[in-house]
């Protein structure tokens, strides 16, 4: 969820332009979107400065990891620690589902997000029959996408206790720290570890799970929720309590998070085991052969059919359907 900047009054705008024209000017040039040659030179960089900060990395990791100590140290931790006996083994289809459905919602969120900060005149807005504030019809979307997300959301916590499938993704031991650094530092050398991820993650992965699924999740709904139309704006002890500037700190941070995390999480998935893994993630099966594969294709169609779906004159009579459309 985000707000879009607030539109200033043109006479004022009049106004401060003649006591600080070069203040304004440079207002207006920091806040006009980068073009697309600009956006390529800047990725350019972004992506050349990754590249030799991931080298730097790796070599140090290698030196380090062939230092004795360290030997010692991998040795007695792996990179991953034993569940309970009572952990279920397997990734059932409805987890894959989930999976799903989660990168769906999550893939357009972060889309009408981006152009909620960008658009700064919206080709359409939404009021609901019942009255109140107008908004974007980017933002409607939005918001709707972040519903859909909390509802999926909800079925897996439930279903994620209700099968014991949360023992996967949830420290039970202290270990699992030590076992991360392990890890950690195994990937960093490129001498990535070894696990099954049908029985176990190993401890860098249940760490980035259990992060992204009770830390950066609740954070990303609390947060959208304070910056929406529907926080009670009037309860001053609320207010005080999650001030919107908190929450607009938080919402772009996490935003990158769910970024990072999805790039580093795809890019693993196809440099330990394409096929198996996508077999584990969409095919509910510890094999090697392209069912998971083919699953994850049509996965990324339906991904782009929706990128098309969700722009404003193709999402306007669904939106009738539960308030008010207008044209800018």
């Amino acid at each position: 969820m985000a707000e879009t900047l607030p539109e200033r009054n043109s006479a004022a705008e009049e106004q401060d332009g003649n006591k600080k024209p070069k203040e304004h000017s440079v207002r207006l040039r920091l806040l006009t979107p980068l073009s697309r040659k600009q956006w390529a030179a800047t990725s350019a960089v972004v992506f050349l400065a990754f590249l030799i900060v991931a080298g730097v990395a790796v070599l140090i990791a290698r030196w380090v990891m062939g230092l004795e100590a360290v030997e010692e140290f991998v040795a007695r931790y792996p990179g991953e620690y034993a569940l309970p006996e009572s952990a279920p083994v397997g990734i059932p289809a409805w987890l894959g589902w989930q999976h799903f459905f989660n990168m769906f919602f999550l893939f357009l969120i972060i889309r009408t997000g981006v152009q909620i900060n960008r658009e700064r005149r919206p080709q359409g807005y939404w009021r609901s029959k019942r009255g109140g504030k107008k908004i974007s019809l980017t933002l409607w979307t939005h918001l709707i996408l972040d519903l859909l997300w909390v509802i999926n959301g909800a079925v897996f916590y439930i279903l994620l206790f209700a099968t014991g499938q949360w023992v996967r993704i949830v420290p039970t031991s202290w270990e699992v720290f030590p076992n991360a650094v392990s890890a950690g530092l195994q990937y960093l050398s490129l001498d990535w570890p070894t696990h099954n991820s049908w029985v176990n993650y190993n401890s860098l992965q249940e760490l980035a799970y259990f992060i992204t699924v009770f830390v950066a999740a609740p954070l990303a709904i609390i947060s959208g929720f304070r910056l929406s139309a529907y926080w009670p704006k009037e309860n001053k002890s609320l207010n005080s309590a999650f001030p919107i500037g908190l929450a607009r700190n938080l919402h772009f941070p996490v935003m990158v998070y769910f970024v990072v995390f999805t790039v580093i999480h795809v890019f693993l998935v196809f440099a330990t085991g394409a096929l198996r893994n996508l077999n584990h993630m969409y095919g509910a099966q510890d094999s090697t052969n392209w069912t998971g594969f083919m699953f994850f294709v049509l996965s990324l169609v339906v991904m782009a059919v929706a990128l098309v779906a969700v722009r404003p004159s193709l999402v306007a009579p669904l939106a009738k359907r539960f308030g008010e459309v207008t044209a800018r």
